[in-house]
């Protein structure tokens, strides 16, 4: 009997947890949109110091290693570190392309169909079968 209580109380914990969160307002939607700019610009300021210390790393390896006598090949041309320059925000009121600003065509296309009671053979008289 206890166990069919546990397994009930916990899948109505699992169905509350599960339940459809509310909307986000325009407020904390625009917060949210900041906290992923600055993550994704903390991220590459990471990666930028990651670069410059693996180059230090292998600058003191060749050092140490002309200095002992030791043979050293070239090092592997690779792509200088990208500073990512300092966080500058994302402006508030940014234009929207008009793909995503829901005007996709204009009310007078968008209230008559586009098709007509004319046969294709009139329209396309040049098409070949």
């Amino acid at each position: 009997m206890k166990k069919y209580l546990i397994t009930s109380l916990m899948l109505g914990v699992c169905t509350l947890a599960m339940a459809k969160l509310p909307a986000l307002s325009a407020e904390a939607k625009a917060k949210s949109d900041e906290a992923a700019g600055k993550a994704a610009w903390t991220s590459k300021v990471d990666a930028y110091q990651l670069c410059q210390a693996q180059d230090r790393v292998a600058a003191m390896y060749m050092a140490s290693a002309q200095t002992a006598g030791k043979e050293t090949k070239p090092a592997t041309a690779t792509p200088p570190c990208a500073n990512p320059g300092s966080y500058v925000a994302a402006p508030a009121n940014a234009a929207k392309p008009i793909e995503a600003s829901g005007a996709h065509s204009p009310a007078t296309t968008a209230a008559s169909p586009p098709s007509s009671t004319v046969p294709d053979a009139v329209m396309n008289p040049a098409r070949k079968p």
